[in-house]
């Protein structure tokens, strides 16, 4: 296999990496799939399943198809919404530069377009950074936000060292390619989320992430500690992608939390509790 192959497969789709085997259909479905054109770019989702709205977002270089092995057990519970972001999938790619803040405002308009006043969201990678976006630009729209595996800065104080070599030899094999080449801006020029800006969310989050993480559990702490009320989780043995690694627990925990109330019982409020 020729080294760049490997680079593409294994670096570039942060949010595919695991997309083994998808279905044909999923990504690519006329009975499921439409456009929806926002402000002159024509962003494609698909809708699956009925019940509460869950919104899928997937992560770098990803698309709906990412996410294959996943949305027939979700829409068994719920309306998935999957959409394919803007320069991912068969979502268009406009000139100029590519933002999350541009991918935050395409799902706003797509959930006015279905009428969906509020949505579950589940945001992996990228997909999490434009469910932060939501939860502070457009609060309304998300009820619960489930985001694996986000950061706020694209610097070393939220994302693994070790990777930087990597996004080096990544960036030759793909600055040639005009819509890689913007998947990959994202990944080492954004986010630039403000840690007051989280203060802003009124829905209810968890961070999720991996023990062995390309995001420091560190930088997941800040963001939930930062996050009123909010949720974390670091699922242990897991890498990046949690929701491959530890599918069954993934699963598991993202029905919990969106289908029951969320605990924030702290042991000292407990404990204090049970000696009245």
């Amino acid at each position: 296999m020729s080294l760049r192959l490997i680079i593409t497969i294994t670096l570039l789709s942060f949010g595919s990496l695991y997309a083994q085997n998808p279905s044909p259909d999923y990504g690519n479905d006329p009975k499921a799939g439409s456009f929806y054109n926002h402000d002159g770019v024509k962003v494609y989702y698909e809708i699956y399943g009925q019940g509460k709205p869950l919104v899928i977002l997937h992560g770098n270089g990803g698309s709906i198809r990412s996410r294959a092995n996943l949305i027939p057990e979700f829409a068994a519970h719920y309306r998935v919404i999957a959409m394919d972001n803007r320069c991912h999938g068969k979502s268009d790619c406009p000139l100029g530069y590519l933002t999350y803040e541009q991918m935050a405002s395409d799902l706003n308009a797509l959930l006015d377009h279905l009428n969906t006043d509020s949505a579950y969201i589940w945001g992996h990678s990228d997909g999490a950074i434009v469910g932060l976006l939501m939860a502070i630009h457009y609060p309304k729209k998300v009820k619960k936000l489930l985001a694996s595996g986000p950061n706020l800065r694209p610097d070393t104080t939220a994302i693994d060292p070790a990777l930087l070599p990597l996004l080096d030899k990544m960036w030759a094999v793909v600055k040639n390619d005009s819509i890689r080449s913007k998947q990959f801006r994202l990944l080492v020029d954004q986010p630039h989320i403000e840690i007051s800006d989280l203060g802003k969310i009124k829905a209810e989050v968890m961070i999720m992430g991996g023990d062995r993480d390309a995001i420091r559990n560190e930088h997941l702490l800040e963001i939930q500690k930062n996050i009123p009320g909010s949720l974390l989780c670091i699922l242990p043995g897991t890498t990046h992608f949690v929701y491959a690694d530890r599918e069954k627990w993934f699963v598991e925990i993202l029905y919990d939390f969106l289908d029951t109330s969320s605990r924030r019982t702290t042991t000292a409020q407990l404990l204090a509790r049970q000696m009245k």
